[in-house]
């Protein structure tokens, strides 16, 4: 049976995924070396590195809709590893350099385009915390530079540095390495090279418990398709991590919100990167296709909606309205909303857990499809070596009894 794109993009979307021969969607076995719940990017890129790093095949990913059909569908694109503190600029800066070479090495075109990340200052306080990030990066190997305004006006022409502008651009931090990839193509590039290696892609699967031994190690899962034996567990289910957790008898420091973003209809290139701007918390891009990819911020409550308030939409395209007026007329073609899981610090949790054989990977919040190889990477190592590696051992569960916290709430400029 043939299946064009287009077929195959149609039923992903509507839930009904008609997988080609080449990936197959399979049903379980009954006992895996390690179960990966979750087949979103970070899901599946880690059953890939299992696979190809350490030969560790008999891997199951198990998903309750289909793969890539949470987060990793509902993401605005953006790749950058500005960020303030070493560990989070180690680990964003890991998964830029597995970025770089992503479609190669999976012989499956991301779509990653570096066309650079720029951040605008529109008062002194930008100005003093974007320049503190360039300093701090270049002393962690990070590309970021300063720009004047004028520099700022040749990178994006369509940017007005009239100082009469209600939001004055007073300069700009532009990260050249950063840039944009195919919303979901990640997943679908992981889950083909994973399929081929072995791994098992298991859909419509909703896990609905996790058993333990006496000993209280992790014996495997229940699941809709009834159990499946694992010898070691893997999490990475955005949105959705607390509620696993809780079936193994864990507690985790996490809340979920609506995150919203929203497309425009087509036009010509007219945005040659992605432009973010704190102060008014928006941020655009354009994609292939010539929509203007426009991201919000999260909702002020906890909720598991995936709307989400209009207000926080029609701030954001005000806000983009105010900083570019030749925008005003464009019409929206639609928004959406993901839930993102945060924790206090607003950093990742990434590693072992208090349960023998459970891993975790979760709290990414806002940063959830930057870090998608450089975190699948660091899960695969943790879960073969039972140890987390060096990128990824600071963003333990520790560091919320210790205090140790990796407080990227404000740091990161617009928290996308």
């Amino acid at each position: 049976m043939k299946f064009s794109a287009r077929s195959l993009f149609a039923n992903a979307l509507s839930g009904h995924q008609n997988w080609p021969e080449q990936f197959p969607n399979k049903e379980p076995k009954s006992e895996y070396d390690v179960v990966i719940v979750g087949a979103g990017g970070h899901g599946l890129g880690a059953a890939y590195y299992l696979a190809k790093k350490y030969g560790i095949t008999n891997v199951a990913v198990v998903e309750k809709g289909w793969l890539g059909g949470g987060n990793t569908g509902r993401n605005t694109t953006i790749i950058r590893s500005n960020y303030l503190f070493d560990e989070s600029a180690g680990i964003y800066d890991h998964a830029v350099d597995l970025w770089d070479g992503l479609s190669q090495e999976l012989n499956y075109n991301v779509m990653f385009s570096k066309r650079g990340v720029l951040m605008l200052a529109h008062n002194v306080h930008d100005v003093q915390s974007f320049q503190r990030h360039v300093h701090a990066n270049r002393l962690n190997g990070v590309d970021n530079k300063w720009l004047t305004p004028e520099e700022c006006k040749e990178f994006v022409p369509i940017l007005d540095i009239s100082q009469n502008r209600r939001y004055p651009v007073m300069g700009g931090a532009l990260q050249q390495r950063a840039g944009v990839a195919r919303h979901d193509s990640v997943a679908w590039g992981y889950a083909r090279a994973a399929s081929k290696l072995g791994v098992d892609i298991i859909q419509n699967c909703m896990v609905t418990g996790i058993r333990r031994g006496p000993d209280g190690a992790v014996l495997g899962v229940e699941t809709q398709k009834g159990f499946i034996g694992a010898k070691k567990i893997g999490v990475s289910a955005a949105g959705n991590t607390s509620v696993v957790m809780e079936m193994a008898g864990l507690r985790f420091p996490l809340e979920s919100y609506p995150l919203q973003a929203l497309v425009s209809e087509p036009v010509k290139p007219i945005v040659p990167c992605v432009i973010m701007s704190n102060a008014v918390h928006a941020y655009i891009s354009q994609s292939d296709k010539g929509e203007l990819v426009i991201g919000a911020g999260t909702d002020q409550y906890t909720s598991y909606s995936q709307r989400g308030a209009l207000h926080i939409v029609e701030h954001t395209l005000m806000s983009i309205c105010e900083i570019f007026p030749i925008f005003r007329r464009m019409r929206m073609l639609r928004s959406w909303g993901g839930i993102v899981d945060v924790t206090p610090d607003r950093s990742p949790i990434l590693g072992k857990t208090p349960v023998p054989g459970l891993y975790v990977n979760c709290g990414w919040g806002t940063g959830g499809f930057k870090a998608t190889p450089g975190a699948a990477d660091m899960l695969a190592y943790t879960i073969a070596h039972d140890a987390p590696h060096k990128i990824n051992a600071p963003f333990n569960l520790d560091r919320f009894v210790g205090g140790r916290l990796i407080d990227e709430a404000a740091a990161a400029a617009v928290a996308h």
